[in-house]
């Protein structure tokens, strides 16, 4: 049971919000509070309300009045089977949230073992997350593409902007497996592939800092498969950030100011994530055995066709609607699951910390 002065607590900061606002504060950052933490005050308010009219129809069931008595216990009946539910809910509110939860990310799908038909693969995954970007009423635009000649990607890189994409496709980090017969395979014989997916949260400028004395930037002239000249400038560029080794390289726009801008965008989400890795890191021994830590490394699901399954080996979750998941449509399915158990792995921490 959520204690009555916790949930007080959150109602007086959010009616100090309120009155910041109203004063005249920095109404930019005092509305993202003021959104994040309404869902969480209207459930409060409902609960402290439901506990409330139990105490007053418990007094009324134990009156003289009969009939009054009759009917507060029947309505008393009714609260009590939906406060646990209440309760949870706001329990649920309460989690902490991470903080990268609502940002636009930088999605990178390459070709991992498996020659030509893991770029196939490659080229399918990103087809399925474009699928679901616009059902979910985002906006992806390709940075960089390396294709195959036999179709699909060796690597693709894409922003993906809108409200609260990392919350939803951060799950989707890890080595993705494929198996099924490749259209150049003669026999019949089922191969199995793999592409490496990675979902890297943006942050804002105020999230991390890039000092230029730290960078090292080359420019070099584009050029497209097998070495064929594609530019006859020297627009491509490559950054390198000293301190940590990490390198991003950017030649699909003929300007260079336009590839510096986009390989900076890239550039400034690895530092972010790095970071965030660090942090995760200390507190892995704490999180073993949740969801998944979105290491690249980590095989998360396998798509195979045959049976036209999809097994995501993190929650132990078997679909067998291969196609309409493959397309996007129902790939829905598959990430509500795996942030509804990310959700009760942290409510069980929660209250194994508070116990």
């Amino acid at each position: 049971m959520i204690p009555e002065s916790k949930l007080d607590a959150l109602i007086g900061k959010f009616d100090e919000i309120e009155a910041r606002m109203s004063s005249g504060g920095d109404i930019v950052k005092l509305s993202r509070e003021h959104g994040e933490l309404r869902p969480v005050v209207d459930k409060a308010r409902e609960l402290i309300e439901a506990r409330k009219q139990i105490t007053d129809l418990e007094e009324l069931a134990a009156g003289d009045d009969e009939e009054m008595a009759a009917l507060a216990k029947d309505e008393l009946s009714e609260l009590r089977e939906r406060l646990p539910a209440l309760e949870h809910e706001m329990q649920l509110l309460l989690l902490p949230k991470d903080k990268a939860d609502d940002s636009s990310v930088i999605l990178e799908v390459r070709a991992g073992t498996g020659g030509d038909e893991a770029a196939l693969f490659a080229g399918d995954l990103f087809r399925m997350y474009q699928r679901f970007v616009s059902l979910n009423g985002w906006k992806v635009d390709i940075l960089s593409a390396s294709e195959s000649e036999a179709g699909g990607y060796k690597e693709v890189q894409a922003s993906v902007n809108g409200d609260g994409v990392f919350a939803k496709m951060k799950f989707e980090a890890g080595v993705h497996r494929v198996q099924r017969v490749p259209a150049t395979e003669t026999q019949g014989r089922v191969h199995t592939s793999a592409a490496t997916v990675a979902v890297l949260p943006e942050p804002e400028d105020v999230d991390i800092e890039i000092n230029e004395s730290d960078l090292r930037i080359d420019v070099f002239r584009a050029s497209g498969p097998g070495g064929q000249s594609v530019n006859t400038t020297d627009s491509a560029v490559r950054i390198t950030h000293l301190p940590t080794g990490v390198v991003v390289s950017q030649q699909d726009e003929k300007s260079q100011h336009k590839n510096r801008a986009k390989a900076m965008q890239v550039l400034r989400a690895r530092l972010y994530e790095a970071e965030r890795a660090r942090v995760d890191a200390e507190r892995a021994a704490e999180r073993k055995g949740m969801v998944g830590s979105g290491d690249r490394s980590e095989r998360i699901r396998t798509y195979n066709y045959p049976q036209s399954r999809v097994t995501d080996h993190r929650i132990n979750l078997t679909l067998y609607n291969l196609d309409e998941i493959i397309r996007g449509d129902a790939l829905g399915e598959l990430v509500d699951a795996l942030i509804t158990q990310d959700r009760a792995d942290r409510l069980a921490e929660m209250q194994g910390d508070v116990g």
